[in-house]
């Protein structure tokens, strides 16, 4: 793979000199992208007033933004190696800011929604489109291993800073500034990438597997939106026909994948135990994570009553301990290898969502949250690191693009599961009191903690991997990408 990547930087990838400078545009992309999975979460409550959104439709505002994105990533990705990295990576970062702007000037719920969705799609285009120009600025040796670090460490700190700028934003400008501000920062990478980074494409066979596209995106979005509707009950049609829907469009998605000549997603890549591990733990990592940390925001803030910026500061302790964590993993992965830490991580997990089960309507942040964040914070950590190298261990070179895409979009789409699941379980509660809100709270951290604690399992029972080759240390070191 390394040989195949330096070979494309030589021939028609970024220049050299300009690799460094072109990171940096590169990494303010992904910075972007990431930034948007938490900015809105906390202009949430007050969003939800000023456009008389319901709490049913509220949800989709996260939701929308993260099953377009997990829905479309694996296309976003061949797109990118088919049609040319750069010139994606242009219009999807134009795209993303026209999106933005609409969601910021958004009258209506269902605009906003669009709007959100919208931006999920030029998303996935712009994620696959930015690493791969990654990849072929820094072919290998040090320097890859340097670049990707900083990458992972801005992806990483797109999340910390989304939470904190969407609270700012909120509290003292407006949460219309959740979406304006994303306009001149995909301004400024577009002009630096168009400037700096030659364009570049994968060679032979350039068909899409447009059947599977279809399947993929309604299969998806069925599942996510009968979860949703299961609020007026699971014995609903509107709920238990849109599941069964897209189970069905799902495995016809499956069986369309194993027979066509030019599948979207090659099974190869997923059935591979290890990988295959991977995807499970990041799926379930997804649900938890986005799922349940848009619920820990619903807390801190309606019940707590922290104003924005100080509930985005409360959030805070949670992504210190994920990325100091990560950096401490990642640093002694050749001694741990992949099953230690990817089987401990959920235990933290699960440990975080059962303190979280005691919240109540008089409920201390040092005493019901504190904690629980940073707990949930080790235990992400402990997963990311391994699950990410394990999604590219072994993969074969003209599938590493479809396993990285992968990855996030498993992540996504767990995330728009959990959301929808969990937005579910805390409507049963029923009632509009901080004790009925912090009793519904307190079911969606009970199910989250039975989700994350099924991927200590996963990795006992599936990954098999020879720590000297998952680590690296008899050949390249593996790719810690902190996302």
């Amino acid at each position: 793979m390394a040989t195949q990547l330096a070979d494309a930087g030589t021939k028609q990838g970024s220049r050299p000199s300009s690799s460094w400078w072109a990171l940096v545009f590169l990494a303010l992309a992904q910075f972007m992208v990431v930034l948007d999975g938490t900015i809105v979460n906390l202009a949430l409550p007050r969003l939800q007033i000023e456009m008389g959104i319901s709490d049913s439709a509220r949800s989709w505002v996260v939701t929308a933004y993260a099953l377009a994105f997990g829905a479309f990533l694996l296309l976003g990705g061949r797109i990118a190696d088919f049609w040319g990295r750069k010139r994606t990576f242009l219009v999807a970062a134009a795209g993303f800011a026209v999106a933005s702007l609409l969601g910021g000037i958004a009258q209506q719920p269902w605009e906003l929604i669009g709007a959100r969705a919208l931006q999920g799609v030029f998303a996935a285009l712009l994620a696959p489109a930015a690493l791969a120009l990654l990849n072929v600025a820094f072919p290998g040796g040090k320097d890859r291993g340097t670049a990707f670090a900083i990458f992972g460490s801005i992806t990483g700190v797109g999340a910390a800073v989304g939470v904190l700028l969407g609270g700012f934003l909120t509290e003292h400008a407006s949460w219309r500034w959740c979406f304006f501000v994303n306009v001149p920062i995909a301004a400024i990478a577009l002009a630096g990438v168009w400037s700096l980074v030659s364009e570049s494409k994968a060679q032979g066979s350039t068909k899409y597997d447009w059947p599977g596209v279809v399947l993929a995106a309604l299969g998806l979005g069925s599942l996510v939106y009968g979860f949703t509707n299961a609020e007026h009950g699971w014995d609903a049609p509107e709920a238990w026909g849109f599941i069964a829907a897209g189970v069905v469009l799902m495995a016809l998605f499956v069986l369309v994948e194993a027979t066509v000549k030019h599948p979207l997603l090659p099974l190869r890549v997923a059935t591979e135990r290890n990988r295959g591990a991977a995807f499970l733990a990041s799926f379930l990592s997804g649900a938890v994570l986005i799922g349940g940390i848009l619920f820990i925001n619903f807390y801190i803030q309606i019940v707590l009553g922290f104003a924005p910026f100080l509930a985005g500061l409360a959030s805070l302790p949670m992504t210190v301990a994920l990325i100091i964590t990560a950096g401490v993993v990642a640093k002694n992965l050749p001694k741990l290898g992949a099953k230690i830490p990817t089987a401990a991580g959920p235990v933290f997990m699960a440990a975080a969502m059962l303190w979280l089960t005691q919240v109540s309507a008089e409920g201390l942040y040092l005493v019901n949250m504190l904690p629980a964040l940073l707990l949930l914070g080790v235990g992400l950590g402990m997963v990311f690191v391994p699950m990410q190298n394990l999604a590219l261990f072994g993969v074969d070179k003209d599938d590493s693009g479809v396993a990285s895409a992968l990855v996030n979009a498993s992540q996504q789409i767990g995330g728009s599961l959990g959301i929808a699941l969990f937005s579910t379980i805390a409507a049963a509660a029923g009632g509009v009191s901080l004790a009925a809100l912090s009793d519904g709270y307190a079911k969606v951290f009970l199910w989250a903690a039975g989700v994350a604690i099924l991927i200590a399992p996963i990795a006992l029972l599936l990954i098999n991997i020879d720590r000297k080759k998952f680590t690296g240390t008899d050949g390249d070191a593996p790719i810690v990408h902190l996302g």
